[in-house]
């Protein structure tokens, strides 16, 4: 059946009942909280319809009643209010932020931001190399026979490898090795360098040719082959703060799951350009997260995403706060890796 307008009201009140007090709600601190306009019997028969429907239920026997992950929903779907940031709220994102010196300070920064605003665990991924540029490409003696190879994107991600040459390289043969690397490279995704490395061999001269076999070799090491996404996680200890219904009675499986990068990436990664998704409960794919819910965002230049970032907690969640920190952040960090 659908619910009117009044049973939705119910819903919302309960809602935000429970996440404030962390207790399971009746109908007589409903009407007494809560401007709902008709007698605790009316409420009663309202939560009792809301509960046949599995948006509410009742924990044990003599409380009141709490969401369900369908009534999480519903909330987030149709009843929530996105609180807009305060000024004051703002200015706390930007005084915290504007001092960020390179891309780990920012993630840091971000990181630590996200669970202090939120007041849950924050995990904020590294700008993705398979959606980076290069900027730059720099060669740097180190021996006679060895340099080292730094990597420069355009997200400001920095790689560095050392590179073992054939015999001992002249100066002028490094010069000649960086102008041709960043004057065929700079500027392309990363994705699309392959056929452009093996270019750079085919088209040296033979003097330098084992040189450049010797450093194309890194190059696509460090250009395509790394394949692995760098984590940022901070507020652990946030999950402490619930009361004992939330993530059914244990952490322990939450905690498992949050030492496992591939799950944090699968829940923060792939995310449309200015979206934020809100996993509730049994929503999560990952079996250790159904008593846990996600809220989450890509973030980037314009409209390019480069990453992801997010909040785990309870399904307990201040949704409409968590939901409105979650986009100011990913905008904020987005704008600043535009001006840099």
């Amino acid at each position: 059946m659908s619910l009117d307008d009044r049973k939705l009201e119910v819903l919302r009140a309960i809602v935000e009942d429970y996440v404030e007090t962390q207790e399971p709600v009746g109908s007589k601190a409903l009407v007494d909280r809560h401007k709902l306009g008709v007698s605790p019997a009316t409420v009663r028969n309202d939560m009792a319809v809301l509960e046949e429907e599995g948006y509410i239920r009742q924990p044990h026997t003599s409380a009141g009643r709490v969401p369900t992950d369908a009534g999480y929903r519903l909330f987030v779907d149709r009843l929530t209010r996105i609180k807009p940031l305060s000024p004051a709220e703002r200015r706390a994102i930007e005084r915290f932020m504007i001092g960020a010196v390179d891309l780990d300070d920012v993630v840091h920064r971000t990181v630590r931001l996200l669970a202090q605003l939120t007041r849950q665990v924050a995990v904020v991924q590294y700008p993705s190399l398979s959606r980076s540029a290069v900027r730059h490409l720099e060669l740097v003696p180190v021996s006679t026979t060895r340099l080292m190879l730094v990597m420069i994107t355009d997200t400001g991600r920095v790689e560095q490898r050392l590179v073992e040459m054939p015999g001992p390289v002249q100066d002028g043969d490094v010069w000649e090795l960086r102008r041709r690397v960043n004057e065929k490279l700079a500027g392309q995704r990363l994705a699309d360098t392959p056929p452009l490395v093996q270019k750079l061999v085919e088209d040296c001269d033979f003097e330098r040719r084992a040189a450049m076999t010797c450093l194309a070799s890194v190059l696509l090491e460090t250009l395509v082959d790394r394949s692995e996404e760098r984590l940022a996680l901070a507020g652990t200890a946030n999950l402490t703060r619930g009361g004992v219904l939330d993530f059914q009675g244990t952490l322990r499986p939450v905690l498992e799951a949050l030492e496992e990068e591939v799950i944090l990436l699968k829940l923060i990664g792939d995310l449309e350009p200015r979206t934020t998704r809100v996993l509730i409960g049994d929503e999560n794919q990952i079996d250790n997260l159904r008593s846990a819910s996600v809220v989450s965002s890509g973030y980037g230049p314009g409209t390019t995403i480069v990453g992801g970032l997010g909040v785990l907690g309870p399904t307990r969640m201040d949704y409409p706060g968590t939901i409105a920190t979650v986009r100011a952040v990913a905008r904020y960090v987005g704008d600043l890796l535009a001006q840099n």
